[in-house]
């Protein structure tokens, strides 16, 4: 089944207001979902910043990546968290952001994790706005990607 277009969603229509375009769901590359419904909860995958398939930054904050590349690309891996949703669902309509952890790759020498990571809530932001969130530093994420973003939704009524 395909999902409704971005623009049929009260939530899709808030994030094309503000400049975002949901991307399709990146070809996972390896054995896991993207995302899966359990009870009231939908769980998704972490998303890693793909443009087309393809990662166009790779590295760790404090060494080959700035902290202002790190913060779009942040955003780009929570684009495509929420369009993993999107396509899951059928729409954000009727789920609620339980939480959101971002993990930033960086040098042990590099802390400024959390700035990084509101590129990412920049973007949850305007589709659900104010939320949880966790930022954790790691020494190297897959395919040596920046960041990644992690989501869990809730549902607003039960199913």
């Amino acid at each position: 089944m395909t999902p409704p277009s971005q623009e049929s969603t009260v939530v899709g229509r808030r994030l094309l207001d503000a400049g975002y375009v949901l991307p399709g769901v990146p070809q996972p590359r390896a054995d896991y979902l993207p995302a899966k419904t359990v009870g009231g909860f939908v769980y998704l995958s972490g998303q890693v910043p793909f443009v087309e398939n393809e990662l166009l930054v790779q590295g760790r904050l404090g060494e080959d990546v700035s902290e202002e590349v790190g913060t779009s690309q942040a955003a780009l891996a929570a684009l495509n968290a929420l369009g993993a949703a999107h396509a899951h669902l059928g729409g954000l309509d009727d789920v609620d952001l339980a939480s959101m952890t971002v993990y930033v790759a960086s040098a042990p020498t590099f802390h400024d994790h959390h700035l990084v990571a509101n590129g990412a809530s920049k973007v949850v932001g305007v589709a659900f706005g104010p939320h949880p969130r966790t930022t954790v530093g790691v020494t190297s994420l897959p395919l040596n990607a920046v960041v990644e973003v992690q989501l869990v939704f809730a549902f607003r009524s039960a199913r």
